[in-house]
């Protein structure tokens, strides 16, 4: 993924615009990219810091008209593709911590005589069965410069350069405070794979359906429209459904992490996958982190692909894979259904759940949401929710740290809250699911 420093963008006024990607700019990021990329191929089986000067030398060589902003750009999405060998860093930790704690006994052992550190070396790497090349390559293994290039797993540069908007646009967002996204498809499995990739991400969007006549993408810079093959375009103007798509987060987080714009920038590819978007996001640009609007829109696949895509919608957060691990080892008349179906309730919103517990006599079902760790407005949305008269069983599990309380829901049959400590427990979740069923 690319970072902001690495973004062409200008400001106009309260207003952040990239620059405009036509065919003669799209041709030049794929002729870097190809050279980049023959040249890391070329490297293959080399230490990282003699690959890191190759490509350096071959941008240099590359760079025209002082487009030196163009070319680091690419350079970064090709070394995103590189993969290097992983070391036993303690391996190398240890190795060090013999041979030093050896070698100062040797010093002292030897008096006034001459430390022979050729003879030491010898000496130490044939009790070890090696030599004294491989032990000193050994010694510093677990540095990163150290590391040799095992393979080049970069995009085919017409690809990178289809996909290099979408790739400007993520550093962007790296710096977003909220975004509001619109999104349409005519395949319901998109909308799952973008939910399900915004709650993987730990982002706990506000959606509402959209079911209107007008024209969405005014004053937004739009995206080249690349239509997939067979398949037909949307006119701006059709009568168009889809969702509204609101993600935000604690402001005085946003300024002291980017944990939760790095999430927002990984989610966009998952939004640029739908047939139509577009996206209005508050970043805070430049060296000042001034306010500034930045508003985005493509249709039908016009994002191909970009670098850095989204974890796969299927993909659970890790500490709902481990539940779900331990509540297949258990004893129970329930089962778990990964693809819940997306609860809707006209005009009040929606609910994503992350699973649905069937019981396998019977047939009954409870959908499940973990509500995440760090936004308490989210467990009070969907509080709401079931009292506006959401028509589903449903429970939900909050953190103890967002300091809510199970009562909240008590009054309600069709719904609990369930507040954990650190883990999620199989044998508290089966008694609330007891209770929702059977209310």
């Amino acid at each position: 993924m690319l970072t902001a420093d690495l973004v062409t963008a200008r400001r106009r006024g309260d207003e952040l615009r990239l620059a405009s990607t036509d065919d003669a700019r799209r041709e030049r990021i794929a002729v870097l990219a190809a050279a980049l990329t023959a040249r890391a191929r070329a490297e293959v089986g080399n230490l990282r810091d003699d690959v890191e000067e190759a490509l350096r030398q071959t941008a240099t060589a590359l760079e025209e008209g002082g487009d030196r902003r163009l070319a680091a750009a690419v350079g970064k999405l090709v070394r995103d593709g590189l993969r290097f060998e992983e070391t036993a860093g303690e391996t190398a930790t240890e190795l060090r911590r013999e041979l030093f704690t050896a070698a100062a006994a040797a010093r002292r052992g030897a008096g006034l005589a001459p430390f022979d550190r050729a003879a030491f070396l010898d000496d130490f790497a044939r009790a070890r069965a090696t030599t004294p090349i491989a032990l000193e390559a050994a010694l510093y293994a677990d540095r990163p410069g150290a590391q040799r290039l095992l393979a080049v797993e970069v995009p085919a540069p017409a690809l990178l350069a289809a996909g290099f908007e979408i790739s400007e646009a993520q550093a962007v967002l790296l710096r977003a405070t909220k975004i509001v996204a619109e999104v349409e498809a005519g395949d319901a499995a998109l909308y799952r794979r973008l939910f399900r990739t915004l709650k993987f991400l730990r982002l706990l969007p506000v959606i509402t359906r959209i079911d209107q006549t007008r024209e969405p993408w005014e004053g937004s810079r739009s995206l080249p429209r690349r239509t997939s093959p067979g398949k037909a375009g949307l006119s701006p103007r059709d009568k168009r459904g889809g969702y509204r798509v609101e993600m935000d987060g604690p402001l005085s987080l946003f300024q002291s992490s980017g944990r939760y714009g790095l999430s927002m920038a990984l989610a966009l590819p998952a939004i640029a996958a739908c047939d139509r978007w577009s996206l209005d996001a508050e970043v805070r640009w430049g060296a000042d982190r001034r306010p500034v609007r930045f508003r985005l829109a493509g249709e039908t696949s016009a994002a191909i692909a970009a670098p850095g895509d989204a974890p796969s919608g299927d993909a659970l957060p890790d500490e709902l894979a481990t539940f779900v691990s331990a509540f297949a080892r258990a004893t129970t008349d329930w089962k778990i259904d990964r693809t819940p179906a997306i609860l809707d309730l006209p005009g009040a919103g929606l609910c994503v759940p992350d699973l649905c517990f069937v019981r396998t006599a019977g047939g009954a079902r409870v959908h499940f949401e973990l509500l995440g760790f760090w936004s308490r407005e989210a467990v009070f949305r969907r509080i709401d929710l079931v009292r506006a008269g959401l028509p589903h069983k449903i429970l939900f599990a909050a953190s103890k740290s967002l300091r809510v309380g199970e009562a909240l829901l008590d009054d309600t049959p069709s719904a609990a809250l369930y507040v954990f400590s650190r883990v999620l427990n199989v044998r508290t979740i089966l008694e609330h699911l007891e209770r929702i069923a059977a209310g």
